[in-house]
């Protein structure tokens, strides 16, 4: 039988010949002496004890790449799940915010691809609980292969509904292979999370308009009180993305809201087809990987066009990820920070909007 290939919504040259990685190594050999990787993200100590007992309150932990841990509707969710100390024979650039055998019992895994840095098998076993992972189309067989049961495909804007919670598997640009005979057999996208009954969430914003609701006060001062103390473990020697008016003001949010995780992306004009068809609240979208543009552009969107996507989503808060973990291409994590910083500028977006996470750092959203 022959084997399904997946394509993007737009035709676009994939950048996968040998010759063409060829000349990415070499020119990679003579950039990265050059390069500096002095900066790395800077990690907090998890609130563990805070993540196990809870069940009610909405909360985003960025472990690290495109891993986050996500408490959602009384749900605990991974996504990509990747604790790798190497990729591609280089080393991590930063430990994870959460060792793995400390992750809180997980319900829900999404997985955007199959890449190695999305997708890594031993870390995948490694966590604990029921584990139902949503998947691409087409990679079902091949983690039912690996033992997992409790799989379940979709293809892209197809859904599912897990306790009171809607997981929908959206669009993105670029491509998969875990060996050379596989390119592209199964999908790549990314995931909307949010509730089924409300298109528009309510918001409790620190900035911007006047608050929908405000009836959690003394609730939301306690949570503002703990962000502020934590961020006394931050290194004072790091970007100014991470100091700590940035991570004191940060906005609140209600359970009613909608998580776009993108996944790893290519910039394409889904994005304004995501944010017509949902009301994003937070989008946690990708701003590493992509030096030099010429080879990794059709697959990696750079900081600017992070920031064009944002946009284009119409959401309301940026987390950048996908940065920071590993040496996938040839840019730092200072680079990008700096990049998106100075399109934030030139674009005139608030700084309180792009929510920059320490590795480890729970973002406490607020309950209903």
């Amino acid at each position: 039988m022959k084997l399904r290939r997946f394509a993007n919504i737009d035709h676009i040259e994939q950048h996968t010949s040998l010759k063409q990685f060829k000349r990415w190594r070499q020119e990679r050999i003579r950039r990265l002496k050059l390069k500096d990787y002095s900066f790395t993200v800077p990690n907090v100590e998890p609130d563990i004890a805070y993540l196990e007992k809870n069940r009610q309150q909405p909360s985003l932990t960025w472990v690290g790449h495109s891993t986050f841990f996500i408490q959602f509707g009384g749900l605990n969710i991974i996504t990509d799940p990747v604790w790798s100390t190497k990729m591609a024979f280089q080393k991590r650039l930063s430990p994870p915010g959460i060792k793995v055998e400390d992750v809180p019992p997980v319900d829900v895994v999404l997985i955007s691809h199959s890449h190695y840095d999305h997708l890594n098998i031993n870390s995948l076993r490694k966590l604990i609980g029921t584990r139902q992972l949503l998947v691409p189309a087409g990679l079902g067989p091949k983690l039912r292969k690996k033992g997992f049961i409790n799989v379940k495909e979709l293809h892209w804007w197809e859904s599912v509904l897990i306790n009171g919670v809607k997981f929908t598997f959206v669009p993105s640009q670029h491509s998969t292979r875990r060996n050379p005979w596989d390119t592209n057999s199964s999908h790549w996208g990314g995931f909307v999370i949010g509730r089924p009954s409300t298109r528009s969430a309510k918001i409790v914003s620190r900035f911007g308009g006047k608050p929908k609701t405000s009836d959690k006060g003394s609730e939301n001062a306690a949570v503002r009180k703990e962000i502020a103390s934590a961020a006394e473990s931050i290194s004072t020697e790091t970007h100014p993305f991470f100091n700590e008016l940035n991570r004191t003001e940060r906005p609140i949010l209600t359970d009613s809201s909608t998580i776009y995780f993108a996944g790893d992306s290519g910039y394409f004009q889904g994005f304004k087809e995501i944010g017509r068809r949902f009301s994003i609240e937070v989008a946690l979208l990708p701003i590493g990987a992509y030096e030099p543009e010429w080879f990794m552009g059709p697959q990696h969107i750079t900081p600017e066009q992070a920031l064009q996507a944002f946009d284009d989503l119409e959401a309301k808060w940026f987390v950048p990820m996908h940065y920071g973990a590993f040496k996938l291409a040839d840019d730092t994590p200072r680079e990008a920070l700096d990049r998106l910083e100075a399109a934030r500028r030139k674009r005139c977006i608030e700084d309180k909007r792009i929510i920059v996470l320490p590795h480890g750092e729970t973002w406490r959203l607020c309950g209903k």
